[in-house]
């Protein structure tokens, strides 16, 4: 079985991530798909085992092995745990709507830890193209500042929202590189001093509910040792259509 395979005939939920997902889409986004499928059980019985994660088979579209998908998220890998908050939906069936209800039992203070250090070294590549070019590279650094508010806004309400709402403009902005440069630096300091100082009073437990995961990720490897998943009726699924937009909207 194929990687194309699996992602063709065993995703358990896919989702549009990105700028569309974040609410800071222009005319000219991409439309990065993200993916989780269900490896069948039985393929772990042969020498050589299913991917842990693969490209393709679009452009954009990049889909995780569950298990691994799981294990991104228990560490609070930002990039995975805002897959499961993205509110454009691709294709989600039974155990993907299960995953979903988990989303929570994957939270915990340890997204501090990762967010502030995924975005340490987001900024020292920022610096260093201003060192080299006098300027950095403005989508990355709006996208930075998102991430920040995104952890700040987490670690104070114990909430993940991953859509920018009142933020979009102020942060197209720096996209265009209409914002200083110094500006930027200052804004990007007061939000990670502000992810800091939410840690010490945040909802978040101080792990996240193992247990309860790896319960759900033994279950579904259960139930596909005794029968292969195939797409069902309820299978909820929306059109991505040419142009990166959504059917329907």
């Amino acid at each position: 079985m194929t990687p194309e395979d699996l992602v063709r005939d065993h995703t358990i939920y896919s989702c549009v991530m990105g700028s569309r997902a974040f609410g800071l889409a222009t005319d000219g986004s991409d439309t990065d798909l993200r993916g989780v499928f269900l490896a069948p059980t039985a393929l772990y019985w042969r020498f050589d085992k299913p991917p842990t994660h693969t490209g393709g088979p679009a452009a954009e579209q990049f889909s995780w092995e569950l298990e691994r998908f799981c294990e991104l998220a228990l560490r609070a890998n930002p990039n995975v745990l805002e897959c499961l908050y993205s509110p454009l939906v691709v294709r989600v069936d039974d155990t993907g709507r299960e995953l979903l209800a988990l989303r929570e039992a994957f939270l915990s203070r340890q997204a501090h830890g990762t967010f502030v250090r995924y975005a340490l070294g987001q900024r020292r590549k920022l610096d260093a193209d201003v060192r080299q070019h006098g300027f950095p590279r403005w989508k990355h650094a709006m996208h930075l500042l998102r991430l920040l508010g995104s952890c700040r806004d987490l670690l104070r309400t114990g909430r993940l929202v991953i859509d920018v709402g009142e933020e979009r403009e102020r942060l197209l902005a720096v996209k265009r590189g209409e914002v200083p440069w110094p500006e930027v630096e200052s804004w990007m300091t007061r939000l990670a001093g502000e992810a800091d100082a939410a840690a010490d009073g945040t909802p978040l437990p101080a792990e996240p509910d193992r247990a309860r995961v790896e319960d759900f990720l033994v279950r579904v490897r259960q139930a596909s040792a005794l029968r292969e998943v195939q797409p069902g009726p309820d299978d909820e699924v929306v059109q991505v259509v040419a142009g990166g937009g959504l059917a329907g909207q």
